[in-house]
């Protein structure tokens, strides 16, 4: 382990190991928080940290929208609205059909989520409440909107997938929590209006920020992880 005395040059390869396996095992996706405030300056040193990701030629094509108090109310009061008012096109983020492995997690997804909340199965009007916290980004004090230009391809998208989890990580170590949400994708006619966004930007997700609240059930339900042996291959090792 890492004493406290230690500076960062003196720790072990083994120590450090350790603590970055540690944090990132014990990062998830949190629902629900609590209303202690989130210090400018923190979010800013999480962002610092999160710059260092890799992106292909290093053209760095991420963007972040942080927003908080009367700014955050604003834009969830904006999402809410058109969510109730149907206005937004339909979520696209999987295909139809889905394969029927990932359908298979999707649906697990499901049980264990609205189940934790209590939430059945044909409860319609609860699952959409629900769904609307995911505007009010599930009471956490900060919120992040993700967007890039356009005009880029997928790789581009997935340099900013790498950006936001070196957010999420970097979160984490300083004992702060996040949940990504796809869900503010397909309101980005509002997003982009109330954030005065470029034309050639496009929202990608958003991510609640903040300290979790872990008495609330939905942060304590489990979400399992496939095997490593189950999606990895190693060839060419020694037996």
């Amino acid at each position: 382990m890492i004493a406290e005395t230690q500076t960062p040059t003196e720790w072990s390869q083994e120590a450090i190991a350790h603590c970055v396996s540690s944090v990132v095992r014990s990062r998830r996706a949190v629902r629900a928080f609590k209303p202690q405030p989130l210090r400018r300056e923190i979010v800013e040193e999480i962002l610092k940290d999160a710059a260092a990701a890799p992106s292909g030629a290093n053209i760095q094509p991420w963007r972040v929208y942080v927003v908080s108090g009367g700014v955050k109310d604003e834009l969830t009061e904006a999402l809410v609205a058109a969510s109730r008012a149907g206005t937004a096109p339909a979520p696209t983020h999987f295909p139809e059909p889905l394969p029927d492995v990932f359908r298979a997690r999707l649906l697990d997804f499901g049980g264990r989520y609205y189940g934790s909340l209590g939430i059945d199965r044909g409860d319609t009007e609860a699952r959409t409440r629900q769904t609307e916290r995911n505007y009010s980004f599930f009471g956490a004090p900060v919120g992040l909107i993700f967007s890039i230009d356009r005009r880029l391809r997928p790789h581009s998208w997935i340099d900013l997938g790498l950006f936001a989890q070196n957010v999420m990580i970097a979160a984490k170590a300083r004992g702060i929590d996040t949940c990504p949400q796809v869900a503010f994708a397909p309101f980005h006619a509002q997003i982009a209006a109330h954030l005065q966004m470029p034309p050639e930007e496009i929202t990608a997700f958003g991510m609640s920020m903040g300290y979790g609240d872990f008495e609330a059930p939905v942060n304590q339900a489990s979400m399992p992880r496939e095997r490593m042996h189950d999606f990895a291959r190693l060839l060419g090792f020694p037996a």
